[in-house]
């Protein structure tokens, strides 16, 4: 349902937000997944719901529309009334893609990410025109503004490149960003330039004033180097296990632009930050949830059939040097040293 409250889209942390699930039924977890989001908005990080760390394949249209509500219910609850709710909505179809949106919408996301279906790959990746009618249909039909998902992994190798992104930017109102998880350093470079180029709002405006196009990035590997070149943030999986350290990175990173006596911190988190996200990302869903129950006592396991994490790259990953120092890191930041 639509609210009279203004919630902008904003530079910053986003995390996909894990889908909780019951231990024996599989059902969802809404009690831990309610406190997790909660969790993260007070470390100063935004909720993105049924992506891929959300396990969005693995959900009914009823379940996505009940974790909107959920994470609504439980954000303005806890005094975060103005925070922004993303929603994955991707789907096979444009079909669906567009009623998955409506669908949020009506729930109360106020913003939709959206990826292509992998399924059809080999015959979509090559066609640009296709490529690009999907999106732009899909922004246009959507009651609320979307942003493009671009991650080659999750959708069958399709990569969009920086002028089919930044022509979807320019000529499609409702698209309100795109996340990088191509992880391509020098496409977040290219489209940034046309984006945050102070002429690019007046030229293209928004359909929803509060939704200027960002670009971010979809790991922290990058975050330092995406601020000094107007990028406005990440979108990352690590926000979930470290939000604290991550969240302060961003905001490092952003003050070292004027002030450069703070780059040498910024750097320092970065590589902390780095390293930990390389290395935690080859687990994947289950190793963040393992990481999840390690430092905060929920995670639990993925939905069949994705397997839970093996016991040995269990240990392996909770006692990596990498995930130590984030640890460290996040505890000193956090104040839970």
């Amino acid at each position: 349902m639509a609210s009279s409250i203004v919630r902008p889209l904003q530079a910053g942390i986003y995390a996909p937000i894990p889908t909780f699930f019951a231990p024996e039924t599989e059902d969802l977890d809404l009690q831990t997944f309610a406190s997790h989001i909660v969790r993260l908005a007070n470390a100063g990080v935004r909720p993105l719901l049924s992506g891929s760390m959300g396990e969005a394949h693995h959900l009914s249209h009823a379940e996505r529309v009940t974790l909107i509500k959920a994470a609504r219910q439980a954000l303005d609850e806890a005094g975060f009334t103005t925070l922004p709710i993303i929603a994955g909505t991707g789907a096979g179809s444009t079909r669906e893609t567009v009623q998955l949106s409506v669908e949020a919408a009506e729930a109360g996301a106020d913003y939709a990410i959206v990826i292509i279906s992998g399924y059809f790959a080999g015959a979509l990746a090559g066609n640009r025109k296709a490529l690009k009618a999907f999106w732009a249909e899909v922004a246009e039909k959507s009651p609320i503004p979307i942003i493009i998902y671009n991650y080659p992994g999750a959708s069958g190798g399709i990569d969009l490149d920086s002028d089919l992104i930044t022509e979807l930017a320019t000529e499609s109102p409702n698209i309100a960003g795109v996340k990088l998880t191509c992880g391509n350093v020098g496409k977040l470079t290219r489209i940034t330039a046309t984006v945050s180029d102070p002429s690019f709002a007046s030229q293209h405006p928004r359909k929803n004033a509060n939704a200027p196009f960002l670009v971010l990035g979809g790991f922290t590997d990058f975050i330092l180097p995406s601020a000094f070149v107007d990028a406005h943030g990440a979108i990352t999986g690590l926000a979930n296990v470290a939000p604290h350290a991550v969240a302060t990175l961003f905001e490092v990173s952003e003050k070292s632009k004027k002030d450069l006596s703070l780059l040498s911190e910024a750097q320092r988190l970065q590589g902390i930050i780095a390293r930990a996200d390389f290395t935690i990302a080859k687990t994947s869903i289950a190793g963040t949830k393992l990481l999840l129950e390690k430092l905060y006592g929920y995670g639990g396991n993925p939905r069949k059939p994705l397997p839970p994490i093996e016991k040995d790259a269990a240990t392996a990953i909770w006692e990596h040097p990498h995930t130590v120092e984030l640890v460290r890191l996040e505890r000193e930041l956090s104040g839970k040293l």
